[in-house]
């Protein structure tokens, strides 16, 4: 990794530390620069603790993470690249991560493959996370001090997210913000409920259209819980076509009716603006079609 130093005019110098910090570098990575053997200043050999840097002096490091992933050449449709960032359009039914009985098919492994493909060589960074068949886009850093700087020390995200869903019924009113606390639905490992005890949980919702007991709905998050969109949905008395963990009917479609088609940010590196979408996959085409739905275009 190498990082050019620009400073404020007011400072001549600056200990490296610092800057790094100042550029998203976790304590926890710096650590590892630190006692890594190969930091560099201006490409010479440097302790990178001792280091003080100024404005045109260029530090560098390499610091490999070991990862259990393994790479797995599988289907991947890539929305956006660059040097520091990839966003995928994941298709429903597939994980995120691998787990312990599910090491392959992952959307982990397609993308290790996909680095190797294009001879670059970073560990998995997803800064967020989409249910198994929940569909869409998901925003993956290509370094950890790139995934830092898009959630922050206090793990607020620095980019917003957008979902489209069909959900049963007619929400009241059509639009509007549900702000309720999403707690685990103990014993469940897996269910969640709203709560009073849980944590702070805010999603905005806007009916696009409404039509033989089934709504198209544009929802936003605020914050990011575990199942946030589908207990809330549910909590207003419309589940998800699909959801039938939280009251959705299988019949109409065989998983939850929920894609993420929408990621805007601003990039963490270059300040440039990013705005992307995923086209609704063919499954909640196909249930808006048999419901008459109009077209709906992004």
């Amino acid at each position: 990794m190498h990082m050019a130093v620009t400073l404020p005019e007011a400072l001549a110098e600056m200990p490296v530390k610092a800057f790094l910090m100042q550029q998203g570098i976790s304590r926890t990575l710096w650590k590892r620069i630190k006692h890594s053997g190969t930091f560099c200043l201006n490409g010479q050999p440097a302790i990178a603790a001792n280091t003080v840097v100024k404005t045109g002096d260029t530090v560098s490091w390499e610091v490999e993470k070991s990862s259990d992933i393994r790479p797995e050449k599988l289907p991947l449709s890539v929305i956006y690249e660059d040097t520091g960032l990839l966003i995928v359009n994941k298709p429903a039914g597939q994980l995120v991560h691998p787990t312990t009985k599910e090491a392959y098919g992952t959307l982990g492994n397609a993308v290790l493959a996909h680095f190797l493909a294009n001879g670059e060589r970073h560990a998995y960074h997803p800064v967020h996370r989409l249910d198994r068949e929940t569909s869409g886009l998901v925003l993956i850093a290509k370094l950890p001090q790139i995934q830092y700087m898009l959630t922050g020390r206090d793990g607020t995200k620095k980019f917003h997210r957008e979902y489209i869903a069909i959900c049963e019924g007619v929400p009241s009113p059509s639009s509007g913000i549900i702000d309720a606390p999403i707690a685990r639905a103990l014993p469940s490992i897996i269910l969640r409920r709203v709560a009073e005890d849980g944590r702070s949980a805010r999603t905005h919702y806007e009916t696009i259209e409404s039509r033989h007991g089934l709504s198209l709905v544009r929802l936003r998050l605020e914050t990011g819980r575990t199942h946030q969109i589908r207990v809330h949905m549910a909590h207003i008395g419309c589940p998800l076509a699909g959801d039938d963990l939280y009251g959705g009917r299988r019949e109409l479609i065989s998983r939850q009716a929920l894609h993420a088609y929408r990621l805007h940010f601003r990039h963490p590196l270059t300040q440039k603006a990013i705005d992307v979408t995923a086209p609704l996959p063919l499954d909640m085409e196909k249930l808006l079609q048999q419901e008459e739905f109009s077209k709906f275009h992004f």
